[in-house]
């Protein structure tokens, strides 16, 4: 082999000195043109697209990213990707190769991606690019802070070399300060933009005086503000110390409530600090259970508190699962600005929202008064009027209002001006008692009662009339009243005697009884026995009449009760079991009151059934009561009977359950025979009362129960045992299902004849 010449020797240095020199020069003119470029982009992304095909480009590769660092979210994102992905990605910027170019502030050549650990494959899995080597450099700052990353995949020919890296390394650098300005000019551009935003938003939504619509607008607001899923404002309820919210994102509108000391917004409410959780289901303080309830799957949350001009905490506004990641510190600033210039509309609205629920109340209890109310003001003309006083004057709205009352009580109606300047003259009450006052002709005779009227400084400001017809249709009625159910009292009054003289209707019969009566009037004694029913009584009975139903009559300590008499109406039989559902919550909150007292607790069955019953004033002449006989009455009152069998609150008949038009939660429960009837009837118990701590597993158990009525009927004994031991072990104080248990059990070792159909005959009345 011939030596290398003295002359060749010389020829390499120049060579290699001649190729550094290209080398530099080609670079020098690369930075240049990367400069030109990147000084003609206004926006980040024509800067990041730029700087990602030129460095691809002269690399000679596949494919480049560059990722920028967000110190809110401590996430590279990147927004320029060539291949398939054109959207932007995020990740944790301690996460990949990335991620350790990044926290490392060191450059990687990797030649083979998939041997090294810290290869992330999830972004090739999603595109179906398969990543060979990767060059990946650090963007640092000319004060030597990394920014980002920058990298470049598969190189087209051969390997990714140190001039490669070092090429990348300067290209990088030199688009930093476009970079970096790019960054801040969008940043301020956002900002300026959120400002104004938030200054159009803040004017708009505290215009709205109503507070349903507003709570809407201000959840709408924050949720759109912060990018997020959902949004709830809660309000304190002092009266109750309870958070209440009348709208929630992305449910049905329902209000909910809640103490004000628990959970996330409880503890933001008492602490008066927000709270941010990137991660609801890692955080004790996170309550699951409304999640299961609505079937949201609630990811983050950032919870700040509403505070008032005085500094006092008003409530709390919570924002849940922001899309792009968790909340950050800047919208912590945002929902918390935003709250505070919203507090003062919120309140003003609240305020507007109690005078007009007040004026509502107001009116409303005006309008319902059966007395007529008039209101002079203080020149004495008449200023209001409400319905009863019109039917009492016999006059329009028109004839009345704005009349001086000089004008409106003259003639013989004049005593009525006699008492009012003995009124205005004493500032005393006058009351004159069935006084004759002439309307249209007629003489009414009335309780008539001047009052006056003083504002907050005891200053005289009007004064009012109370007017209260006794004349004979009213004395009858009244009288009436005190026998029978007013409704019935209305009705015989209008139209006589006949319409009590009987006829069939359909309605739902309603039958209740306490349970161990015996053994309470035993404790309790006498007066004590007789005290319980008044106070019992007086609870049931209003559960009944606000639901329109007519009290029979009370049979020692049971009660029975139609709905559908004297008036029927469409859906009673739905009124029947609101009430029977009320009664019961009202006894529970009754016992809660007793136990506390140290007294015993008061339990009682329900039974209700549909059918058409003979009603009618029945009795001899010398006592009648208006009532209902038939065999849908004994039915009901076999059904209360039977809760204690079935260790039930409320059992109704399958007529009634055709009957219903809400939707309630029942079960069927049996298939039985009455005493004293051939033809079986399906009963049904109501279970909407429960609550998941009174029932744990109600869902579960009720689809476990049916299944096991249903094996138990197609005489499949082993499977029936089975189902109905699993629902009795979600809840052991189920007593049907241990009830059928022991009749399986039964059943299986004296199986019934072939005709038996599933029909349990019930022996007791």
């Amino acid at each position: 082999m011939d030596q290398p010449t003295a002359k060749t020797r010389k020829a390499k240095p120049a060579a290699d000195n001649e190729a550094q020199q290209r080398r530099r020069l080609h670079t020098a003119e690369l930075l240049l043109e990367v400069s030109h470029k990147m000084a003609g982009f206004d926006t980040l992304d024509e800067v990041l697209n730029a700087l990602v095909e030129m460095t691809t480009t002269h690399l000679n590769a596949a494919r480049g990213s560059l990722f920028l660092n967000d110190p809110a979210t401590n996430e590279l994102y990147s927004r320029a990707a060539q291949g398939n992905i054109q959207r932007e990605i995020r990740m944790l910027n301690t996460s990949g190769i990335a991620g350790f170019v990044f926290t490392s502030g060191q450059p990687l050549i990797i030649h083979d991606a998939y041997s090294d650990s810290r290869f992330n494959r999830s972004i090739d899995e999603q595109t179906g690019f398969v990543t060979q080597n990767i060059l990946c450099v650090p963007i640092k700052t000319l004060k030597g802070e990394v920014v980002g990353v920058a990298q470049t995949l598969n190189k087209r020919k051969g390997k990714f070399t140190s001039h490669d890296l070092h090429l990348l390394q300067a290209m990088t650098s030199q688009g930093t300060l476009a970079l970096q300005s790019a960054q801040f000019i969008e940043r301020m551009k956002l900002r300026h933009k959120q400002e104004m935003e938030f200054i159009d938003i803040v004017s708009e939504v505290t215009a709205d005086i109503k507070l349903s619509s507003l709570l809407q607008r201000v959840m709408g607001e924050a949720t759109r503000m912060l990018n997020a899923e959902r949004s709830t404002l809660f309000l304190n309820d002092e009266k109750s110390n309870e958070l209440w919210s009348e709208v929630g994102q992305g449910l049905e509108q329902m209000q909910i409530r809640l103490p004000n000391h628990l959970g996330i917004a409880g503890a933001v409410f008492t602490s008066g600090k927000s709270i941010n959780i990137p991660h609801a289901y890692a955080d004790l303080r996170f309550n699951p259970a409304f999640d299961k309830k609505t079937g949201f799957f609630t990811r983050s949350i950032l919870c700040v508190p509403i505070v008032n001009k005085e500094g006092k905490t008003i409530g709390v506004t919570q924002v849940l699962n922001r899309r792009g990641g968790p909340f950050t510190g800047d919208d912590e600033s945002r929902l918390r600005a935003f709250t505070a210039q919203i507090s003062i509309a919120l309140e003003n609205a609240k305020l507007f929202a109690d005078v007009q629920s007040m004026k509502n109340y107001n009116e409303s209890m005006l309008e319902s008064m059966s007395n007529g109310l008039i209101t002079l003001d203080e020149n004495e003309c008449i200023a209001t009027c409400n319905a009863a006083g019109l039917r009492i004057l016999k006059a329009h709205a028109g004839e009345v209002l704005r009349k001086h009352a000089a004008e409106f009580f003259a003639g013989d109606n004049a005593w009525v001006l006699e008492k009012l300047g003995q009124v205005t003259e004493s500032g005393q009450q006058q009351t004159s008692m069935d006084a004759p006052l002439q309307v249209a002709g007629e003489t009414l005779s009335v309780n008539f009662t001047v009052q006056p009227l003083l504002d907050a400084e005891q200053k005289h400001i009007g004064s009012m009339f109370v007017i209260e017809d006794i004349s004979s249709e009213k004395r009858i009625k009244s009288t009436m009243s005190r026998y029978m159910d007013p409704g019935i009292a209305d009705r015989l009054v209008a139209a006589g005697a006949e319409v009590l003289g009987g006829k069939n209707v359909e309605c739902t019969v309603l039958f209740s009884d306490i349970r161990g009566f015996t053994t309470l009037t035993e404790q309790l004694g006498a007066q004590g026995t007789v005290a319980l029913l008044n106070e019992y009584f007086t609870l049931m009975v209003d559960c009944i009449q606000r639901e329109a139903g007519m009290l029979d009559k009370f049979i020692g300590d049971a009660i029975m009760a139609a709905f559908g008499i004297p008036e029927g109406h469409e859906d009673d039989a739905d009124r029947a079991v609101r009430a029977a559902i009320a009664m019961i919550k009202t006894l529970e909150a009754w016992n809660r009151q007793r136990i506390g007292e140290g007294r015993l607790p008061v339990n009682i069955g329900v039974g209700l059934n549909t059918d058409s019953v003979v009603s009618g004033n029945i009795g001899s002449k010398k006592r009648m009561d208006f009532t209902i006989i038939g065999d849908g009455v004994n039915l009901a009152s076999r059904l209360e009977s039977a809760c204690k069998q079935y260790g039930a609150k409320i059992l109704i008949s399958e007529f009634t359950v055709r009957k219903l038009q809400g939707t309630y939660r029942k079960r069927e429960i049996d298939l039985v025979v009455v005493k004293g009837k051939t033809e079986p009837v399906a009963i049904y118990e109501i279970l909407s009362y429960h609550t998941g701590e009174t029932f744990p597993n109600i869902a579960e158990v009720l689809e476990l129960f049916k299944d096991g009525l249903a094996a138990y009927r197609a005489r499949r004994w082993d499977q029936a045992i089975k189902l109905f031991k699993e629902a009795a072990a979600l809840n052991p104080n189920d007593k049907p299902s241990q009830l059928y248990i022991e009749r399986v059990e039964h059943l299986k070792a004296n199986p019934p004849p072939d005709e038996w159909a599933g029909v349990w005959v019930m022996e007791s009345k």
